[in-house]
């Protein structure tokens, strides 16, 4: 019988706080929280006259969780940019080529060195929140950026790259690539 504690002795664990975002492709190291990463497969159950000891499960669409960043205030206006551009926009293929883009959320162990990458594929800002703002408070401003996104792809050990602007290939689709 092979014990659990043996085979997970090879593991690199990483803490939750040694993570940078990547946009356009340059690595923000800023960055106070990232939240909401994650998947959700639709599903139906199906329950059989007669069959008490069972029901049938029927998968259905996955929906990607929108993800919201957080940083601290600075005179870096790149959440700004991002979002404004839809402010300015004049029509949509406009919109699809100048605001959507790859994001990567790196994850590192202890020692630097890469463990996860999270590449969220055609990544668009829908929400940006400005800082509560306090004459008597000491803390840092944080302003948020919330993204929704068509695909994510996880990878083990990368070096980032690639969190660049994206368009949409002749099917229609966002390339994976």
């Amino acid at each position: 019988m092979a014990d659990s504690n043996v085979r997970n002795a090879g593991l690199n664990y990483v803490t939750a706080n040694r993570f940078y975002v990547e946009i356009e492709s340059t690595i923000t190291a800023c960055f106070t929280e990232c939240s909401g990463l994650g998947i959700q497969i639709k599903y139906d159950k199906l329950l059989e006259g007669g069959v008490n000891e069972q029901q049938r499960i029927l998968l259905g669409a996955v929906e990607f969780n929108e993800v919201t960043l957080k940083r601290g205030l600075s005179d870096d206006l790149v959440f700004w940019n991002w979002i404004s551009e839809k402010l300015l926009q004049r029509n949509e293929m406009t919109q699809i080529k100048q605001s959507r883009r790859n994001i990567n959320i790196l994850t590192f162990n202890q020692a630097g060195e890469c463990m996860q990458c999270w590449r969220l594929i055609g990544a668009v800002p829908v929400s940006w929140k400005a800082p509560s703002l306090a004459a008597d408070s000491g803390s840092v401003a944080i302003e948020e950026l919330t993204l929704i996104y068509e695909g994510l792809q996880v990878t083990s050990k990368a070096k980032g790259g690639g969190a660049l602007s994206v368009q949409r290939d002749t099917s229609g689709y966002f390339s994976s690539n």
